[in-house]
């Protein structure tokens, strides 16, 4: 199984060992995506977030968490090619199932089983994963958050922590790319705004779509800059 948009070397996987869930996490492909996989300690459930560019390494990273290469369900963050590079093949070899907001479905070129809505739910096993929509780089581009629990017994737990995975909508240093339209932009930063910052505490953990993880109170002092300089 090949994919010729991996032409970059993949990164070793970082594996975060939360209460009940692994999160097991590389960078792969000529773009350096973030695939997220996790992994319920229960049951074995299994959710890949975003199938990007190298099918032989997300393979390999889903055979790290189940030998039987189970997985339940593959969630894109939104259509971009880099993104979805690697899903026909992950859902051919374990016929998981598909997953996208209901806006980007259509140009994703593997049917979308589930279209995602605000405030709708995945649920495989103990993980619990809320849909929340952040518009402007794409229509229907989604975040994923996922909150452990209050109380925990695993030491990198923290209780009631949330981890959010951004996609492409929020990095460390900004907002998504909208391609300097000052609609777009509006959307997206309002939305983040009022879906991510005022709701979560700043301990909430931002797993982007590329580079590394961030937190809310890493970044919530930049919110003034980035509205004035519109990235």
């Amino acid at each position: 199984m090949t994919d010729d948009q991996s032409t970059a070397p993949a990164s070793p996987t970082r594996l975060t060992r939360l209460d009940h869930v692994d999160l097991r996490s590389v960078a792969v492909g000529p773009m350096d995506n973030n695939a997220y996989l996790l992994t319920c300690r229960t049951t074995g459930a299994q959710v890949l977030v975003d199938a990007a560019a190298d099918s032989d390494r997300l393979l390999a990273l889903v055979r790290e968490g189940s030998g039987s290469a189970r997985l339940d369900l593959v969630v894109t963050t939104h259509s971009h090619h880099d993104h979805v590079g690697a899903l026909e093949d992950m859902v051919g070899v374990t016929g998981a199932t598909t997953a996208a907001g209901a806006e980007d479905a259509e140009a994703i070129s593997v049917p979308t089983r589930q279209r995602l809505h605000a405030g709708e739910h995945l649920v495989a096993g103990t993980i619990d994963l809320e849909v929340v929509p952040l518009r402007g780089h794409t229509p229907g581009s989604v975040a994923l958050v996922l909150v452990e629990p209050d109380e925990v017994s695993e030491p990198d737990a923290v209780a009631g922590r949330t981890h959010i995975f951004s996609g492409d909508s929020l990095f460390p240093g900004g907002v998504g790319n909208t391609n300097h339209d000052p609609e777009r932009f509006a959307q997206l930063l309002g939305d983040v705004e009022e879906k991510i910052f005022a709701r979560f505490r700043d301990d909430t953990v931002i797993h982007p779509g590329h580079g590394a993880p961030t937190t809310l109170g890493a970044e919530r002092p930049h919110l003034d800059e980035w509205r004035s300089r519109r990235w």
